[in-house]
């Protein structure tokens, strides 16, 4: 029983939220930058963000998914930019913020199968002893659930915002945020809230 309750009280540290930040913030100065005018801008810039936010991590043989995504898939769309004539791209410059949010989130919910992508950060702040134990693991699919339905949840509004232009404010900018607000609080607090719970 002891050991149980070791283990939770270590197992609440499942993710750092500043940590899961770094690599949500080349998505985040993406999807602020991007529009049908700036989304080469947008791509450099979170490029440059992915490898400054990761580069030592890399280094030192830390491969997280999502800033390999990161990376990979900006340096796809800036190499696009330069590469191919801009006639070509016009779904690019039209769906650029839906598909950068599409595929945080089937990243993120396509983790759950394997490895939830929270726990690879969880790991850095938690004793190999809790890794395997049901309360980590439990508090990570949770949270990479709700990261992943944040980001789904995302895809659709900006979706939304190109059919309704009128209401493009609403489902660019109010929507995301209130969603990336919600899934950092619960972030914070849920795994507190569930190791009170399961002691």
């Amino acid at each position: 029983m002891a050991q149980q309750a070791k283990a939770t009280a270590q197992a609440r540290k499942a993710v750092s939220t500043g940590s899961v930040f770094f690599s949500f913030a080349p998505w985040i100065v993406f999807g602020v930058v991007a529009s049908p005018s700036t989304w080469e801008y947008a791509a450099l810039a979170a490029l440059i963000a992915a490898i400054a936010l990761s580069g030592q991590d890399l280094l030192h043989g830390k491969l997280r998914i999502l800033d390999m995504t990161g990376i990979v898939f900006f340096a796809v769309l800036s190499v696009l930019a330069l590469a191919v004539h801009r006639g070509q791209l016009v779904w690019v410059e039209t769906y650029a913020q839906v598909i950068s949010n599409g595929l945080v989130a089937a990243v993120a919910l396509g983790s759950l199968f394997f490895d939830p992508f929270t726990a690879q950060y969880a790991r850095e702040s938690t004793p190999p002893d809790v890794w395997d134990t049901p309360v980590f693991t439990h508090i990570n699919k949770v949270l990479t659930a709700v990261w992943g339905g944040a980001f789904a949840l995302m895809t659709l509004s900006t979706y939304l915002a190109i059919r309704f232009p009128s209401q493009d404010d609403w489902f660019n900018w109010v929507v995301p945020i209130a969603l990336l607000v919600w899934a950092v609080k619960f972030t914070q607090r849920y795994p507190e809230s569930y190791k009170a719970r399961a002691v």
